[in-house]
């Protein structure tokens, strides 16, 4: 018998009203798939999820990490950097421990209504981890 998946889930608390919503959506969605949510780490902002991923990923219960965060365009192109950086080292942790790392992190470049229609799409960072578990496992 196979065994079950478990994840960790990294979650920004910056735009609470709307992370915590994707956050949400994501648990469920993981209950869904039958995958177990081992732990879920609250970091301040985007940028700080990083280092997060990579302390979860190093524990050998955690088949892989979705991140959750939502970066909302201001009046300079702060979140450009914000997003680029912390794509950017995700992908880089997910190649070092190879594990995968769903990234569930809507922006850059959108309103707070645009944040809020994209709340549901949590659930396809918690899909993307799942499916490359599962390539990689064969």
């Amino acid at each position: 018998m196979a065994r079950k998946m478990k994840i960790g889930m990294v979650c920004s608390e910056y735009n609470y009203d709307i992370t915590q919503m994707m956050l949400e959506r994501a648990k469920e969605h993981a209950k869904f798939l039958d995958v177990e949510v081992a732990k879920v780490v609250m970091v301040p902002g985007v940028y700080d999820i990083p280092l997060a991923v990579k302390t979860l990923l190093k524990n050998k219960n955690v088949d892989g990490v979705v991140c959750i965060g939502a970066v909302i365009e201001g009046e300079t192109e702060h979140d450009q950097i914000v997003i680029g950086q912390a794509a950017r080292k995700m992908t880089d942790l997910a190649v070092e421990y190879e594990k995968p790392v769903g990234l569930g992190i809507s922006g850059p470049g959108m309103s707070r209504l645009q944040a809020e229609d994209r709340i549901e799409r949590a659930k396809d960072a918690v899909e993307s981890v799942v499916k490359q578990w599962k390539a990689l496992k064969q």
